[in-house]
């Protein structure tokens, strides 16, 4: 429990203190950080940034080195697309069909990346456990991994969604194997929730594959091979089922969802 506290505490305050360092900067390290939101008001990405180093702090500090890995891999590669993507296409599909006509597009460069980064990920927690060499359940679960990181990002289209999605799919992972992971997503989420929410700032694909793939890792540190297969067959569903419907119109259209949604929001 000392430990969950503890990346939680960690990850909540330098989540905030690097929020409030850069979130007035619209220059940070040669990069333009401002964009414009759903609602055309000038916001800052600064805040994907500030997430992902809180989260990894905090998960390296309170033991769990896969999850700050995950967190900088999905930020990395995150970063790579909000700065320098192009729209040309969209979606999973739009990126790797792009990629199989030898267009190589920054969204299939950020999917390789992530994969990458997750299956590092996956050999890190296999090789810390006795008894569980790396096998194909360690292929499995760097899937689960990436997989997280763009089921997350497919969720930060209105202010605070990502990360109350992070928060409430880390809650039940609190307790056992993955708790520091998940505490450091969940206390990375409390350091930036505010200004997300009042529309002055918005994680981007930075932020958002940071949280999913945190998540991602505690499910993995969590989970055997059945689970993490089951669980990687539900997040490949739910991938697949956004090129098709909305999540926005779902969350719109169901009472329990949309006030979730609009809680905290202006």
């Amino acid at each position: 429990m000392t430990s969950r506290i503890l990346a939680a505490a960690v990850a909540a305050g330098a989540s905030a203190a690097l929020m409030a360092w850069g979130r007035r900067r619209q220059v940070i390290s040669g990069l333009d950080w401002e964009r414009t939101n759903h609602a055309g008001d000038p916001v800052t990405l600064w805040e994907g940034a500030a997430y992902a180093k809180g989260a990894s702090i905090g998960a390296l500090t309170a033991g769990s080195p896969a999850g700050a890995f995950a967190a900088l891999g999905g930020a990395v590669f995150g970063a790579l697309d909000d700065h320098h993507g192009d729209s040309a296409s969209k979606g999973l599909a739009g990126h790797l069909g792009a990629l199989t006509r030898g267009e190589v597009t920054t969204g299939a460069v950020k999917i390789l990346g992530i994969g990458a980064s997750g299956l590092i990920s996956a050999v890190l927690i296999d090789r810390s456990r006795a008894g569980r060499p790396v096998g194909m359940h360690t292929l499995v679960g760097g899937a689960l991994i990436a997989g997280s990181a763009n089921l997350a990002n497919l969720f930060d289209l209105r202010p605070g969604r990502a990360l109350k999605a992070t928060a409430l799919a880390g809650l039940p992972l609190l307790p056992g194997a993955g708790g520091v992971s998940s505490a450091a997503a969940i206390g990375a989420t409390l350091g930036v929730i505010g200004p997300d929410l009042r529309g002055e700032s918005m994680l981007g694909d930075t932020g958002a594959n940071a949280a999913g793939a945190v998540i991602g890792v505690a499910a993995v540190q969590r989970l055997g091979p059945r689970g993490r297969l089951i669980t990687l067959a539900a997040l490949t569903a739910l991938t697949l089922a956004s090129e098709r419907v909305s999540f926005t119109q779902i969350i719109e259209s169901t009472p329990v969802l949309r006030e979730l949604d609009q809680w905290g929001r202006r």
